[in-house]
């Protein structure tokens, strides 16, 4: 009889320590941003009351990684494991079966399969449901905006826990670390419309809008008519019953440069500043002055190149009659000997030619013993 339970009970516990007898829910994905919050939720659905009486949580970050505890419940003791401490705690109802998880400060390296597993009392049946999640760059935390323009403020909350529904909404704003807080909307989603200020939405009013997806956990709101004094930061909070996310963006305000076109009227001299009109009376007046003398300049210098061309034509001249003397008395000789001949032989000429050369700047010398004789003949 030993024997025959033996070999009962056996099967069943190799069963259970390979998990053949688990029930696996099909994965969900669920996509963040680094910074943010992920709600990964895990509820047994029974219809017997059984308590739970173990909850792990798993990480893997690919097929062939080796799964990391992320937490474990034993004992109504919930612990958080290694890289995950500090990050992540239970959420969910215990007593209902809910051992729902909050991953917070989500990081890059968190991106991969998370698996939870709920053992429940006198139960051989583990439950297990694997959630995916994807991990996107960080949202800037700061913004910038022009003045007269309009800027969205992103605020969602990621959950796959589809019994975590969203039960209010406050976007709040502060211009400085000291100062004091206002109120820019608040949001019921039970009423389905917004709450605004007590005293007529103060200096929001009519300039807010809220444009995510109540549904899917998205509080984002639109800012119109961007003023100078709206710079400062805007804080968030999504309320999921008892847990609440937050997020705060820095808007920065930038005013627009107004701009001028180039009109005639702009041109006129009564908009010179003092310095430009005094610079440009100055220039006109050195420039009168120093006409005169740029003229007296350039005519003396004229001169000079005239005077020392005509000296050089002189001398060059000069020297050419030096250098060739003999050829003005031999001209005049050979006429003269030619008249003679001509007489001789009886062929007077009423005329008679003597032919001199002509220096232009270098008259005859009167004292020529030459000349003298020439004259004596005529």
């Amino acid at each position: 009889m030993f024997c025959l339970l033996k070999l009962i009970l056996m099967p069943v516990l190799l069963d259970y320590s390979l998990g053949l007898n688990d029930l696996i829910v099909s994965s969900l994905e669920l996509t963040v941003r680094v910074g943010d919050s992920a709600l990964m939720g895990c509820v047994f659905q029974t219809t017997e009351e059984k308590r739970v009486i173990k909850v792990d949580w798993m990480f893997s970050s690919g097929d062939r990684a080796k799964d990391e505890y992320v937490l474990y419940y034993y004992a109504n003791l919930s612990v958080p494991v290694g890289r995950f401490q500090n990050r992540v705690r239970l959420v969910g109802d215990i007593l209902h079966n809910d051992g729902s998880l909050l991953l917070q400060d989500v990081k890059e390296a968190d991106q991969g399969t998370y698996t939870c597993e709920i053992r429940l009392e006198k139960e051989s049946l583990v439950f297990k449901k694997a959630v995916l999640l994807h991990v996107l760059p960080e949202e800037p935390k700061e913004l910038t905006v022009h003045v007269g323009d309009s800027t969205q403020l992103g605020c969602v909350f990621q959950s796959t826990a589809e019994d975590k529904h969203m039960t209010k909404v406050d976007w709040m704003f502060s211009s400085g670390e000291n100062a004091k807080e206002e109120v820019v909307l608040s949001y019921y989603p039970k009423l389905r419309v917004p709450v605004g200020y007590s005293q007529n939405w103060g200096r929001f009013q009519n300039r807010v809008a809220l444009v995510g997806d109540t549904s899917r956990n998205d509080a984002s709101i639109m800012l119109q008519g961007v003023k100078e004094s709206d710079r400062g930061r805007y804080t968030c909070s999504i309320h999921l019953g008892n847990l609440t996310f937050k997020k705060t963006t820095t808007l920065h305000v930038i005013v627009k440069e107004p701009q001028t076109m180039v009109t005639p009227v702009a041109l006129r001299p009564e908009i010179l500043g003092g310095n430009q009109l005094v610079i440009i009376v100055g220039i006109v007046c050195v420039t009168i002055l120093l006409l005169p003398v740029l003229i007296l300049i350039v005519k003396r210098t004229h001169r000079s190149k005239s005077s020392a061309t005509s000296t050089t034509l002189v001398k060059s001249l000069e020297n050419i009659k030096k250098a060739d003397p003999e050829k003005h008395v031999y001209s005049s000789v050979a006429t003269r000997m030619l008249i003679e001949d001509e007489e001789s032989n009886g062929k007077a000429e009423a005329t008679y030619m003597t032919m001199h050369p002509v220096w232009p700047s270098v008259k005859s010398a009167p004292n020529n013993p030459l000349e003298k004789s020439q004259l004596g003949e005529f």
